[in-house]
């Protein structure tokens, strides 16, 4: 076995003695899945993540070229875990007085930090395996903060194909899974890339109450419940709050009607099991929730990307979703909030309960 199949070998080991299930080596290439990132953003279906619109010197997407943006990459490990629980699919729970929170949300840790320490343990071994006339060896690894897309690189790495949601898919994992990658300058041995077997299945685009799924493979975040209760500061546009339900932080809708999750296993790792109260959260609690119990029942949540403002907003949304009456005592009160985002939504809420009175 040459060295470079003995440090695939190890890192594959290495990632699960951390913990992670799956773990794939892709090259540093510019595939052509790339263009569809690029054909997404001139599209404007970032919406306001201004973040993934980063470029280089030369104009160009940082996302869409690897190599130009970091040109000592030669691999990328991707790593993922997963974070499923044993509780039921949001599909299945239909209670008016409470909120949905996305299920990768529900956990001890934000899952930045848990799969970050993970890969650091990854990253460790393969130094400690690098001898010392390799000590230009480069790594750099990222959980959702890179400039890279990184599902693709998923995808070339064996882990799992593309879905029709855009998430990525494994056989018997399904899709509740966390990705991190480490890059490094080491040509390791790649993974054969994973094969699509979505099939002919549209269950996640038929199921999508707001259509953000525009076309197969094709995400508009505009229209995604996800991105307007987490990531759009300011008023959620009025035409797209029906369908955003009892949805308060994330969306898992095109995950739970998905056939690949039908059997997805519960997650092992202790950091991804649900806080108290995050599962079926209580509107009340959360549209009158203080800034200081904000801080003290979310700190190291992901939760906090919402802002308490934008939660605020979205339960009271929620409310006006519900049907029941018996909030509008409630949302009448709130139409004086000194968040003015918050006045507006709970005013908009209320004349949707009173209309359906």
């Amino acid at each position: 076995m040459n060295q470079s199949s003995q440090i695939t070998h190890l890192v594959k080991e290495a990632a699960r003695d951390a913990g992670f299930e799956l773990a794939g080596i892709a090259p540093a290439h510019d595939f052509d899945d790339l263009n569809r990132f690029r054909e997404w953003i001139a599209a404007g279906h970032a919406g306001e993540m201004k973040y993934m619109e980063a470029r280089d010197d030369a104009g160009a997407l940082k996302r869409t070229s690897l190599r130009s943006t970091l040109p000592w990459v030669r691999s990328v490990i991707v790593c993922a875990i997963n974070y499923n629980t044993a509780h039921p699919y949001s599909t299945r729970v239909d209670d008016p007085q409470r909120g949905w929170i996305a299920r990768y949300a529900w956990g001890q840790e934000d899952y930045h930090e848990a799969v970050m320490g993970r890969l650091r343990v990854v990253e460790a071994k393969i130094r400690q395996a690098i001898s010392e006339s390799e000590a230009a060896l480069q790594t750099r690894c990222y959980v959702d903060t890179g400039p890279i897309v990184e599902r693709v690189y998923a995808k070339y790495a064996g882990v799992g194909w593309i879905g029709k949601n855009t998430c990525i898919l494994n056989q018997k994992l399904g899709s509740w899974l966390f990705l991190g990658v480490i890059l490094t300058s080491l040509e390791l041995e790649p993974d054969l890339p994973a094969p699509d077997r979505c099939g002919t299945c549209t269950r996640c685009i038929d199921a999508c109450p707001t259509h953000a799924l525009v076309a197969p493979y094709q995400l508009d975040s505009n229209l995604c419940i996800s991105y307007l209760t987490i990531e759009k500061r300011g008023a959620i546009p009025e035409d797209l709050r029906a369908g955003m339900g009892r949805h308060v932080f994330g969306c898992d809708i095109c995950q739970d009607v998905c056939p690949w999750n039908r059997k997805a296993p519960a997650a092992s790792a202790s950091e991804f099991q649900p806080r108290a109260g995050l599962v079926n959260p209580a509107l009340e609690w959360l549209a009158e929730m203080s800034a200081e119990e904000f801080r003290e029942r979310f700190r190291g949540s992901a939760v906090r990307r919402a802002k308490r403002s934008g939660l605020r907003r979205n339960a009271v949304i929620a409310m006006g979703n519900s049907g029941d009456s018996r909030f509008l005592p409630l949302l009448q009160k709130m139409k004086s909030d000194e968040d003015a985002i918050v006045a507006e939504s709970a005013e908009w809420a209320a004349g949707e309960l009173k209309r359906s009175e």
